[in-house]
């Protein structure tokens, strides 16, 4: 690609659209941040066509407000559409789509929203790549923040490879940016973490940084069809992924993140 093409990136203010945005810049593309701050809401399809004009690639990062499973498909497969539709329109020569490392056999849930999101996503006019990230470094906080009780943060029993958003987008970038791969290669692209972890020990860092809360307990939910992919180390990457840093305790002892 050339330096003056433009890069849309849809979610440009979310959590992994504001590192998306600086890594696009840093390479020496030209921007287009869409998001509802922007003038550009992606599920009515206001100002999108306009926000596409000349663009060439868009990187989506657009994540729902609820991580309700049906709440979260309908988000995700009408921003597909109304992306490749006004896509199409303006000729838009790809799309990279963020997902999540080891859904694919999900059945409820987000991870089960985001299957949906993939097929909307591959299912358009527009070539569209996958790229599977493991669990953000900042999902930690996150998961904190919705599991605590008092002096008590209950968290979810899982194995992860946890990344930094940062990493995730220079994937996506890096993605966007090279040349087609080669048709017999029909691998999604994967980004983790330099190693595995356990959730609750990443969460028992934060609270120690962070002086709360007191307590971590991890939990097994029995009810979650789909806890035995999240305990039994099925969201750990394959083989074929890039691992990179920091780890999650590194990404803690960074003064800005």
């Amino acid at each position: 690609m050339q330096k003056t093409s433009k890069i849309a990136v849809v979610g440009a203010t979310g959590r992994v659209g504001r590192h998306v945005v600086r890594v696009v810049e840093e390479h020496g593309y030209q921007v287009v941040p869409i998001s509802r701050s922007t003038g550009v809401d992606v599920i009515t399809g206001d100002g999108l066509v306009e926000a596409l004009d000349g663009v060439e690639v868009i990187i989506d990062v657009s994540s729902t407000p609820s991580p309700q499973e049906e709440a979260a498909t309908e988000f995700f497969t009408t921003t597909a559409a109304n992306l490749h539709q006004a896509g199409h329109k303006t000729g838009v020569r790809r799309m990279v789509v963020v997902s999540i490392i080891g859904i694919d056999d999900s059945t409820a849930g987000y991870n089960a929203a985001k299957l949906a999101h993939e097929k909307a996503a591959l299912a358009g006019p527009i070539p569209t790549r996958i790229v599977r990230a493991a669990q953000f470094h900042e999902f930690v906080e996150q998961l904190v923040g919705w599991g605590t009780q008092g002096d008590v943060a209950y968290v979810p029993s899982m194995r992860t490879q946890l990344v930094a958003a940062r990493t995730v987008a220079e994937k996506l970038v890096e993605v966007a940016t090279e040349a087609d791969p080669a048709p017999a290669d029909t691998r999604y692209p994967e980004i983790a973490g330099p190693r595995a972890e356990n959730l609750a020990d990443a969460a028992r860092l934060l609270a120690a940084r962070n002086g709360s809360p007191a307590r971590i307990e991890e939990v097994s939910d029995p009810a979650n069809p789909d806890r035995d992919l999240f305990e039994s180390g099925a969201l750990l990457p394959s083989p074929h992924a890039t691992l990179a840093g920091p780890s999650y305790a590194e990404w803690l002892a960074e003064p800005t993140r």
